[in-house]
């Protein structure tokens, strides 16, 4: 997964299903109502949620490193590094948490 100690469960279990290429398990850690949010694009709901996983992340052989991570209250911000046949290098990644489930992963437009 990473060598980041501490990342809130539903972080590394994402990270775990995207690096074990389990869709499954990647569609099972966000909320009924949960949101991909992959620079301004929006995929809300277990089908769109799936849809992303498949076009972009686990279908085009994604490999994810958490670099570092920082936690406050509900929302975790990561910087991860990203390979796929889609996209490689460096990304700044923010969750939003709702129990033990994720209500919004998104990866805002680097500048």
């Amino acid at each position: 997964m990473s060598d980041v100690q501490g990342l809130p469960t539903p972080v590394a279990a994402f990270v775990d299903a995207i690096n074990n290429a389990d869709t499954d398990a990647f569609v099972a850690v966000f909320t009924e109502d949960g949101l991909v949010n992959d620079w301004g694009t929006e995929y809300r709901g277990p089908d769109r949620v799936r849809r992303w996983a498949g076009s972009d992340a686990i279908g085009a052989g994604a490999r994810m490193k958490v670099l570092s991570a920082t936690t406050e209250g509900a929302t975790t911000t990561i910087r991860f590094d990203w390979r796929s046949r889609v996209f490689n290098g460096e990304s700044t990644g923010i969750f939003v948490i709702n129990g033990e489930l994720i209500r919004s992963f998104t990866i805002p437009p680097e500048r």
